[in-house]
């Protein structure tokens, strides 16, 4: 079997050894947009960042929970006729948006080169 040539950029003896080198990616780290870890860290700083605001708004978690439940209690006490026409809604707008993000979210989802 004849013998191939290799350059020698190719050769591990010649590799710059603080070139940065992407690491192997598996399936989770290609959905997350990351390794995991850095996806963990960039979820904490900006978790961070929301939650200066919110403190600084004088907003707290437990009040937006509150308000959603008192409005689907106002939903409710409506009728469900209010109902009904809100899943209406809903349902026409997710035909157009989950398809698009669907697309998009597969798009970004490609194979390692």
């Amino acid at each position: 079997m004849p013998e191939t040539y290799s350059p020698p950029e190719a050769d591990m003896r010649y590799a710059n050894p603080w070139a940065r080198q992407a690491p192997p990616r598996n399936a989770a780290a290609r959905f997350l947009g990351g390794s995991p870890i850095a996806v963990f860290f960039r979820l904490l700083f900006a978790s961070m960042l929301v939650g200066a605001l919110l403190v600084w708004l004088d907003i707290s978690p437990f009040e937006i929970f509150a308000n959603l439940r008192r409005l689907v209690d106002y939903i409710w006490s409506l009728g469900f006729d209010a109902v009904r026409e809100i899943g209406r809604y809903v349902a026409a707008g997710a035909i157009i948006v989950v398809p698009i993000w669907l697309i998009l979210r597969l798009m970004s989802f490609r194979a390692p080169r």
